[in-house]
Formats: C-alpha cells, sequence, structure tokens
C-alpha cells in the first residue's frame, strides 16, 4: 500500500511539474513578412496606417508580433529574392503591396498565407479565382482602377475643359502599370479623349525625356499611374508638370501634396489599416481561401490649390465642394 501511495504521490509531483513547465513556456511570437515595392521614405504613411492597424487589433510589435520588412526600392526584378528570405525566415503570413512581388510570393509558397494590397485587377492579374472565393493562399484587398480611371479623366477634364490630348506616365518595366494604361484607354475613348503614352522604364526612369515627348506631341495634360519605380520620384514628377505647365492628376494623395494638382484615389490609410485586420484573421485560424478579396470603401479627391494657381487655373466651385482635402 505505501508502495502504491508512494508511486501516485510521485506521479502527481511530476505532472504538476509538467503544467509548471508548460505554463513557463514561451507561447510562440507569429512572425509577419511585409514586402514593400519602394524605399522606406516613400512608403511611410503607408507603413504607419498598417501599424496603426496591428495596434488597434492589440498587437504590439516587438512583443506579441514580430514583423519583418523588406523594401525592393524600384527593383521589381529583387521581389523574387526578398520573398525567398522571408519564407527562409518562415514567416506566418507575407503582406505584400504590388504585382510583381505578389507574383513571386505566388510561386515562392503554396502553404504561406499572402494578403495583398492590390492596386490593380487581382482576378484579371491571375493571382485568384474570384473576388469571392479567391482560393489558393492569396487573398486581401483590391482597388479595381476601372472606374477610378474614367473618374480621373472625368475630373481633369472639369477642370480643364479644353484639354483634348492627355500624357500618360507608366514605368513599361512592370506588368501593373500595363493593366492600368489600357484601363485608361478604354476611360479616354468614352470622354473623346486623345491619350498620349510615356513610357518609362525602371529603375531609373527618364523622365526627362518622357516629358520632352509629351511637349512634343502637345498634350495638354498629364496622368501619373503609380508604381513602386515611381513613387520613389514624386517631386520630381510634380515639378516637370509644373515647369511644363501640365495640369495633373494623380492615383495618390502623396503626389498633390508634393505638388501635383489633383489626385482621386481609395484612401491609403483605410486600406493599410484593413490590411491588418485580414493578417489578424488569419494568425487566428481563418484560411485566405476563405477570407472574400474586398474593395475598398473610402475614397477620396485632393486639390492643391498653389499648384492650380501657378498652373493659371481656377478650379470650378462644383468641383472645388466636392474635395475632401485642399491644399491651400
Amino acid at each position: 500500500m505505501k508502495h502504491i501511495v508512494g508511486f501516485f504521490a510521485i506521479f502527481v509531483s511530476l505532472a504538476a511539474c509538467g503544467e509548471m513547465a508548460e505554463a513557463q513556456q514561451p507561447k510562440k511570437v507569429p512572425r509577419i513578412g511585409f514586402l514593400w515595392g519602394s524605399a522606406p521614405d516613400a512608403e511611410k504613411n503607408r507603413l504607419a496606417a498598417f501599424q496603426q492597424g496591428l495596434r488597434d487589433l492589440g498587437y504590439v510589435e516587438g512583443k506579441n508580433i514580430l514583423v519583418e520588412y523588406r523594401y525592393a526600392e524600384g527593383k521589381l526584378d529583387r521581389s523574387p529574392s526578398l520573398v525567398a528570405e522571408l519564407v527562409q525566415l518562415k514567416v506566418d503570413v507575407i503582406v505584400v503591396t504590388f504585382l510583381p512581388g505578389t507574383r513571386a510570393a505566388k510561386e515562392a509558397t503554396k502553404t504561406i498565407p499572402i494578403v495583398i494590397v492590390s492596386f490593380v485587377d487581382p482576378v484579371a492579374a491571375g493571382l485568384v479565382d474570384s473576388l469571392a472565393r479567391p482560393g489558393g493562399n492569396i487573398t486581401g484587398l483590391a482597388t479595381l482602377a476601372r472606374d477610378l480611371s474614367g473618374k480621373r479623366l472625368e475630373l481633369l477634364k472639369e477642370v480643364v475643359p479644353k484639354i483634348s490630348r492627355v500624357g500618360v506616365l507608366w514605368d513599361a518595366n512592370a506588368p501593373g502599370p500595363a493593366i492600368a494604361f489600357k484601363e485608361y484607354e478604354t476611360a479616354a475613348r468614352t470622354l473623346k479623349l486623345q491619350l498620349q503614352s510615356l513610357e518609362v522604364r525602371g529603375p531609373t526612369p527618364d523622365l526627362e525625356g518622357a516629358f520632352q515627348a509629351a511637349a512634343k506631341g502637345r498634350a495638354n495634360a498629364l496622368i501619373v499611374i503609380s508604381n513602386p519605380v515611381l513613387r520613389r520620384y514624386l517631386k520630381q514628377i510634380t515639378e516637370l508638370a509644373s515647369k511644363n505647365q501640365l495640369p495633373s492628376m494623380h492615383e495618390a494623395g502623396s503626389l498633390v501634396e508634393a505638388g501635383g494638382l489633383m489626385s482621386y484615389s481609395a484612401i491609403d490609410a483605410d486600406l493599410f489599416r484593413r490590411a491588418a485586420t485580414y493578417v489578424d484573421k488569419i494568425l487566428k485560424g481563418t484560411k485566405p481561401a476563405e477570407l472574400p478579396v474586398q474593395q475598398p470603401t473610402k475614397f477620396e479627391l485632393i486639390i492643391n490649390l498653389k499648384t492650380a494657381k501657378a498652373l493659371g487655373l481656377t478650379i470650378p466651385p462644383n468641383v472645388l465642394a466636392r474635395a475632401d482635402k485642399v491644399i491651400k
């Protein structure tokens, strides 16, 4: 009997030690990989929004979540090697914001969930099966640009009614802008506007040459298709547009803050905060295939009145009244 009692005591003691060891064992901290297309300075506002989204959900970087940031700095051919680094680190989720990076991630892994913030249609780009049922390991947010492209051209024509030929500045080395250019072509035909393709090639685009071509082709307005390469040259682009007296419409508010005339776009801060909610759901066990790709719900029109004045333009009151933000 004493032997049985002694054995039971030892068993209880070992079980208690096991429970204590399990309680003391540190909980695995999830690791996120975030791949950016441009340089840190160009992405700081978007990054701040994503980080705020994490904090709103109770995550504190370095404590209960780790984030590995990688920046292509406009050299989009670096995407596969940067993705490979993240895969090697065995991250739990990869967040990516540009098409070559997303394609590289899709090729690199079929198991690690991928959250996208896409500025092209992910179905047309072959990233997901459908918005409602993405399938595979990719989900996230997507700005479907076709309607926005037409809206931008409409706004440009309202502000400058006499325009007939619009130069479109885009990076011909990147797949996303090529899709976007076709969307502008469709919208321009409806509005009876001519487009002039102002192709540049990253990572070091010949912007001076593009604006010389615009002048030679007698473009009287400008659309800039945003991508990681051109995001690095915000100031130079807006200065050249001003120098060439070209009213410009942009796909991101950051170019208007840098001196462009107008932008109409989804609100970046909203998109990147919402990207954090996808990360949270995936970390809590939801499969990417079960999360529909969502479209933005908030859009903003930004107008730079200082630039308008320098161009000798008067913004019509009905357009000004619709602006969400006016830079004076």
